[in-house]
């Protein structure tokens, strides 16, 4: 790994590259051992650079977000992560039309689009991940999903070739979409809203929040849902019409507000939500042969 942090370093700043950097420090979970090395990229440069170093030299490399939809095992991750957040995260704003680097957080990015009298990113207030993460996912709240504002995606591949996605090109679905089939990056997004009432947006954003303060489990770290919505069913009513509402392994805990939300009390482990979602999974397939596919994306070395 040394060769590999000299090599980032020739066009990183070495204040922005860390060494065995425990991933608790980088997921909303607060789980996840170290990973090999972590580079915080500040530029669609230093995320090419970073690509090209991996590829130069064989090693593994995972992109991720603000963390907030995974869950990192026990023994960290192997190679190097390259995390696009706060630093790279600028917004342009023109008319009702928006620039944003992937690495913005959603709510900061819908309270710019509000101070500018936009409306169109309300619902997207409360969802606790970043532009590019919420993309590749088509991330949705309470009626709306990205792909209600998307015009267009500049992406990087695996090899640092840039690609224009326009949004017919896009393929969204529900959490889904072509940059997770395809392997993509998302660098930045180009946008379109409408102009609205500010105080009207305001007080959506407003009603939003505390929606989700009465039936979410904010108080303690989670990865947001766990699961995706069955078809035909919801995961928040199959979990507790099993029993399963406050189920517990070890720290791990299926909440007793939302049974959508695996929880963690305080010290659990990567394995234990793992366990706990295993559990679930197995006795909601056997009582009514329902598959109950993750939300949460699960990485590292098992």
């Amino acid at each position: 790994m040394e060769n590999i942090y000299i090599k980032l370093s020739e066009y990183i700043p070495s204040e922005r590259i860390f060494l065995n950097e425990p991933m608790k420090k980088h997921t909303s979970f607060r789980i996840g051992g170290p990973a090999d090395i972590m580079v915080l990229p500040d530029s669609e440069e230093e995320i090419i650079h970073a690509l090209k170093v991996c590829k130069d030299t064989s090693v593994p490399f995972f992109i991720m977000g603000n963390g907030s939809n995974l869950l990192v095992r026990d023994k960290g991750i192997r190679g190097v992560v390259i995390k696009i957040s706060e630093n790279y995260s600028k917004i342009k704003i023109d008319g009702t039309s928006i620039n944003a680097q992937s690495g913005v957080l959603l709510s900061t990015l819908s309270r710019a689009a509000v101070r500018n009298s936009l409306k169109g990113l309300e619902f997207a207030s409360g969802i606790p991940g970043t532009l590019g993460g919420a993309v590749t996912m088509n991330a949705g709240a309470y009626g709306g999903e990205m792909k209600d504002v998307v015009v267009s995606v500049r992406c990087i591949d695996s090899n640092g070739n840039i690609h224009i996605l326009q949004k017919e090109d896009m393929n969204f679905g529900y959490r889904t979409s072509r940059i997770q089939a395809a392997d993509l990056i998302v660098s930045e997004v180009n946008m379109e809203l409408e102009y609205g009432d500010q105080q009207e947006s305001l007080d959506l954003m407003a009603d939003l929040a505390r929606r989700r303060r009465e039936k979410q489990p904010l108080a303690y770290p989670s990865a947001g849902s766990t699961f995706k919505r069955p078809v035909g069913y919801y995961a928040g009513k199959l979990i507790p019409d099993c029993g399963l509402k406050g189920l517990r392994i070890g720290d791990a805990q299926i909440s007793e507000l939302h049974a959508g939300f695996i929880i963690n009390l305080g010290n659990a482990t990567a394995q234990n939500v793992i366990d706990l979602i295993k559990k679930v999974q197995d006795i909601i397939y056997d009582k009514y042969g329902v598959e109950m596919i993750p939300e949460v994306r699960i990485v590292g070395e098992e």
